[in-house]
């Protein structure tokens, strides 16, 4: 009989947030399901090739390393499948809702241009980033920002190059300023 008497403590920075564990325990099952559905639908689609047995020549063959996806709401675990083929034509599986070697949300991605901008330093990003997303925001040190901010400055140079005078731009312009007087005088 063996009891574990070991207990955690909480360090004075965690924040016990249960509402965010279970939107992430439901976001892992629902990422799950998608995943599998998807598996299934491809399978469908193997399911009248036989091999020389008459037995399916694409099958589920276990999964791949468990991996966390950084999201919105934290990490999210995700197990992708795997497929064997058993005939001669070579079959991977590969999810959409999560493609090989991503690792982040598109979501999360969108959001680290726009806290460089309001003046958050790339030192300081992991930081930002784990006050929003968990102590899981991981991967996020300052020479990957200096490899985002290369490839953002690339693509603002494509998009400055690009030959705008076959499109036609439409705008507004809104001119933002109020005078109290001239409210006054229209409620008056």
């Amino acid at each position: 009989m063996s009891k574990d008497s070991v207990v955690e403590f909480r360090t004075p920075e965690a924040i016990d947030d249960p509402l965010t564990e279970l939107l992430r325990k439901g976001a892992k099952q629902l990422t799950q399901q998608a995943i599998e559905a998807e598996l299934e639908k491809m399978l469908v689609q193997y399911a009248q090739i036989r091999d020389e047995q008459g037995r399916r020549a694409v099958v589920r063959n276990g999964y791949y390393p468990e991996r966390e996806i950084l999201t919105g709401i934290g990490s999210v675990e995700v197990r992708i499948p795997k497929v064997r083929s058993r005939h001669g034509e070579r079959v991977v599986f590969h999810s959409s809702l999560v493609p090989p070697y991503i690792r982040k949300a598109k979501r999360v991605e969108a959001a680290l241009p726009w806290l460089y901008l309001k003046g958050i330093s790339s030192g300081q990003m992991q930081e930002a980033l784990e006050v929003l997303l968990g102590p899981e925001a991981k991967g996020l040190s300052p020479a990957v920002i200096g490899r985002l901010k290369r490839q953002w400055e690339g693509e603002y140079e494509d998009w400055c190059r690009q030959d705008l005078s076959k499109d036609r731009w439409v705008y507004w312009w809104a001119d933002g300023i109020v005078r109290h007087e001239a409210l006054r005088d229209r409620a008056g």
